[in-house]
């Protein structure tokens, strides 16, 4: 994509990427909250209501790397606004629902809607602002609207269910979608994609969607306990075999889908695993957090929202006034060990927080802690897995940057959730009392998470390269993030 020439032009396009960027995250955060409402309006089952969520899940998860390619094959604006029309039209769906059926088919098709947009969100703002210090910037402006978008869902979502109707849950994101959509049209510009024969893998596309889509339909069921384990492994194990013959496939056909080559290069294998392990620690912890504040301290939903606001104010502060001139400073790889300790320390801090704990000495300094350091993170470790992907595969990259937080996301969720659940659950079977035994179920799903974290900051350590000091100083005013990268993949 050609950026445009205008700084306020450029800053109007980000804007529509970032608004779209908002509207997913709090659609998920939002339709949470709603569920409750949702099941009683429409007569849902208690087993049936999950699919209102999982059907969204599938369709987003599965299709974020297909979208990706999408994008370098045919254009990312043309992804990128086809995924937006689709997602405000499926809320309309949602909005209007009378039935449980209809309902979870509009949310499968705001997944594919939301994969089309996002997998291209991160490439079309790399094309925006290639100047690394400009981009720092840009990509603390996402990593706020992502941050921020999922605390206020928490809130807007009691507000909008109980003042306006569960309905205005969806129909909400039908206005912020027309003024997304007219205004990508106006600001957002492009060049053509390089041509599906480049990379119109049918079968690898169907694999690869299917692969993805079960895997997490698979996690999903982990943490809902429906599913015996002799069927969760035929799942899993589906998925895992599609996936694998994806990856043969594409190390053997003429032209491929995704480029394995792409995985040779370090900065996008050792960044994207490194995501994989801070979104699993942060959704997760997102989860266990808020059932602490319920169930141990008490709190309702209300106040739940308004006690997550901490982190992403600290997010937002961090992202857009700090860790673009601490990357200028110190480089993408110092800022990002720098805030994956920190948040792991706050995610220890966070776990000995007592049965009566208070929220003020317990809660908010350990999300303080992780604020800071999610602010460092987020946007460093996005940097690096874009950093080597050269313009051809700045779409895939971008959507294998999405599909590792989906990944990750899935995975911290159902691995935090059954540690979690299974430690309070053997505690109350030998006697606990239950407040103390979910409080120390929590507080061990709040240790792995910061396991996850530290896993990620020694990935970040061992692969990631540095840069030289004497080069640094070398480089003229402004360049000197972009010696923290390496060399970009060769185009095909």
């Amino acid at each position: 994509m050609t950026p445009p020439t205008k700084p306020s032009s450029r800053g109007l396009a980000l804007a529509t990427l970032c608004a779209m960027q908002l509207m997913i995250i709090l659609d998920g955060t939002i339709v949470t909250v709603a569920l409750p409402t949702i099941q009683h309006a429409l007569g849902f089952s208690q087993g049936g209501l999950s699919w209102a969520v999982n059907s969204y899940l599938i369709a987003f998860a599965g299709l974020l790397l297909l979208s990706g390619r999408l994008g370098d094959l045919i254009g990312t604006k043309k992804v990128f606004l086809a995924g937006l029309c689709t997602f405000t039209v499926a809320s309309l769906l949602c909005g209007i629902a009378g039935s449980p059926e209809m309902l979870i088919a509009g949310r499968f098709l705001q997944g594919v809607g939301a994969a089309s947009a996002s997998a291209v969100v991160l490439g079309m703002i790399v094309a925006l602002y290639p100047e690394p210090g400009e981009q720092a910037k840009a990509m603390g402006v996402y990593s706020f609207v992502s941050a921020g978008g999922a605390s206020i869902g928490l809130i807007a979502g009691g507000v909008i269910t109980e003042t306006l109707g569960w309905q205005w849950v969806f129909l909400i994101n039908l206005p912020i979608g027309a003024v997304a959509l007219f205004a990508g049209r106006r600001f957002l510009t492009g060049q053509p994609g390089i041509g599906l024969r480049a990379g119109a893998d049918a079968i690898g596309a169907i694999l690869v969607t299917t692969g993805l889509s079960l895997g997490v339909f698979t996690i999903a069921q982990v943490s809902e306990d429906r599913l015996s384990s002799g069927e969760l492994s035929l799942y899993g194990a589906v998925a895992v075999l599609l996936l694998v013959a994806f990856v043969i496939r594409q190390a053997k056909v003429a032209r491929p889908l995704l480029a394995l080559r792409l995985f040779r290069n370090r900065e996008i294998s050792g960044a994207n695993i490194a995501v994989v392990l801070v979104f699993a620690a942060g959704f997760g912890f997102q989860f266990l957090n808020a059932l602490y504040l319920q169930r141990v301290l008490g709190l309702d939903s209300m106040q739940t929202g308004l006690a997550f606001l901490p982190a992403p104010l600290v997010i937002g502060t961090m992202s857009l006034f700090f860790t673009a001139k601490l990357t200028a400073r110190f480089g993408t790889r110092r800022t990002l060990l720098t805030g994956l300790f920190a948040l792991g320390a706050g995610l220890l801090l966070l776990s000995r927080a007592p049965a009566d704990g208070s929220y003020a000495l317990d809660v908010m300094p350990a999300l303080l802690i992780q604020g800071f350091g999610m602010g460092l993170t987020v946007p460093a470790i996005i940097m690096r897995a874009m950093s080597g992907a050269a313009p051809a595969d700045a779409g895939l990259a971008s959507g294998l940057n999405n599909t590792a937080q989906q990944a990750g996301a899935a995975v911290g969720l159902a691995v935090l959730a059954t540690v979690a659940t299974a430690h309070s659950d053997s505690l109350i079977r030998g006697g606990t009392e239950q407040v103390q035994a979910l409080r120390d179920g929590y507080s061990l799903g709040f240790q792995f998470s910061a396991g996850f974290v530290f896993a990620a900051w020694l990935v970040a350590f061992l692969v990631l390269r540095d840069r030289s000091t004497k080069r640094q100083q070398e480089q003229p005013a402004g360049q000197t993030i972009a010696q923290d990268t390496v060399e970009p993949v060769a185009a095909p």
